[in-house]
């Protein structure tokens, strides 16, 4: 009675909690308001610029971060107005900041915290290669790629309490031994190969958005050639959450 109950409630949750991702009209689960995700994101960008070593806008470093950011920032503005989403706008809350670390990276919090890390910038080497980066990592923050994934964690944490009732009369070693091979499957299976399906959706938005911003789209190709050189001891592609630089490069 109570697995059936927990299919019950999974399938309520399928149904009613769909949603179409901007641009590229894809249905998405999410499951989580989102101010909640907003809440906890603001929360750990907070503590992230708190304690680390942030650059002042006086730093020319990070002034290229800001004006880049800013002119991407009102080009996905201009395209949430132009579809009647103006409410979503209200939703974001940017700011943009470089932190001085070695560390090839970037990302955007859901509601619109950027960060990007000094390590990154002699890889995007000129503002176009940036207008990619930043393009990307806001695009992760208007598909809601966040809370889809949050949701999608939600549903398979389901799945394995179904599957603990339905395994409950059987020997503990037979419930760890499939319990075990769920949560292998499901990663394997669905979160990892979804994951990258969302670096993809980001990168056809972050091209989008950058081209919006008045940037040239192009610049993409060099840039994941460059970045694809420094990651030559890479895991293989079905283990990692991201799709290799080689078949991003033959995507775009």
């Amino acid at each position: 009675m109570k697995s059936l109950l927990l299919l019950a409630i999974n399938s309520f949750l399928l149904l009613a909690a769909c949603r179409t991702v901007p641009i590229t009209g894809r249905k998405q689960l999410n499951l989580v308001p989102d101010f909640l995700i907003r809440e906890l994101a603001f929360s750990e960008y907070d503590s992230v610029v708190k304690n680390s070593p942030t650059l002042t806008l006086e730093d020319p470093r990070a002034q290229i971060v800001a004006r880049v950011g800013n002119r991407i920032q009102k080009a996905v503005e201009t395209y949430l107005m132009e579809h009647n989403l103006n409410k979503e706008i209200k939703k974001f809350q940017w700011e943009f900041h470089t932190i001085k670390d070695e560390i090839i990276n970037a990302w955007c919090m859901p509601g619109g915290k950027v960060v990007v890390y000094t390590g990154l910038l002699p890889v995007a080497e000129t503002e176009e290669g940036l207008a990619i980066v930043l393009g990307h990592e806001i695009a992760h923050a208007i598909a809601r790629h966040g809370n889809e994934r949050m949701s999608e964690g939600l549903l398979i944490n389901l799945g394995g309490l179904v599957l603990q009732e339905a395994l409950k009369e059987k020997k503990q070693e037979t419930q760890l031994l499939f319990l075990s091979l769920y949560m292998i499957g499901s990663n394997l299976a669905l979160a990892l190969p979804h994951s990258r399906m969302q670096e993809s959706e980001a990168d056809k938005l972050g091209l989008i958005f950058a081209a919006m911003a008045g940037y040239n789209p192009e610049a993409a190709i060099p840039f994941w050639q460059r970045m694809a050189q420094r990651n030559q001891n890479r895991v293989p592609e079905f283990l990692s959450t991201h799709p290799s630089d080689e078949k991003r490069i033959k995507i775009l």
